[in-house]
């Protein structure tokens, strides 16, 4: 599990790096990598390094060689067996391999000063979900947000609403987690967010 960094006091923080969460699989919907596309475009625009899983398939294949090809770079973190399955990146900035998910996920989570999730599974969901509950614990003070792409979280967010009215998520649990439609706005409230 990570350390929890300081918390920040001002109002903006600076993003140097971001993780993000999403498919090994381009999905059906050609909007899916357009939206990965853009994103990387727009990290690299503003100088954010990406964290992300180290494969060259699917959605994040198309994010890191956005990134790479618009001069940004690239930390991806994979474990030893995808890597010998030949799904790593070998073109990225920075590589580290890693026996564990676990090592990959604490890794991911201590590069990265904000997350993002794209369309993706369920290793997309847990990966994403798992840093966001670090982030209502305290255990780290970094900011979450959703790229919902076409409405493909629609449903996603309405059982978080479901679960904040219910009762199983606070209010301001649930506020942890950015929606937006639009990288350079969801990027924007990242780097605004503090924690309550």
């Amino acid at each position: 599990m990570t350390t929890a960094p300081s918390s920040t006091s001002t109002a903006s923080r600076s993003l140097n790096s971001v993780a993000v969460y999403c498919g090994s699989n381009r999905g059906l919907d050609p909007g899916f990598a357009n939206a990965a596309v853009n994103l990387g475009n727009v990290l690299a625009e503003r100088q954010i390094g990406l964290v992300y899983g180290g494969g060259h398939v699917g959605l994040m294949g198309v994010i890191a060689d956005a990134v790479l090809q618009n001069g940004g770079t690239v930390h991806g973190v994979i474990t030893t067996a995808l890597e010998e399955k030949e799904v790593a990146h070998q073109g990225l900035s920075k590589l580290d391999v890693v026996e564990t998910m676990h090592e990959r996920k604490a890794i991911m989570a201590d590069a990265a000063d904000a997350f993002i999730m794209l369309p993706g599974g369920l290793g997309t969901f847990d990966e994403f979900f798992e840093v966001a509950t670090w982030t209502q614990l305290g255990i780290q003070s970094k900011p979450c947000g959703v790229l919902n792409v076409n409405g493909y979280f629609d449903e996603l967010l309405a059982l978080l609403d479901k679960a904040t009215a219910e009762g199983f998520v606070r209010i301001f649990h649930r506020d942890i987690i950015i929606i937006e439609t639009d990288p350079d706005r969801l990027l924007d409230q990242l780097g605004a967010w503090s924690q309550q």
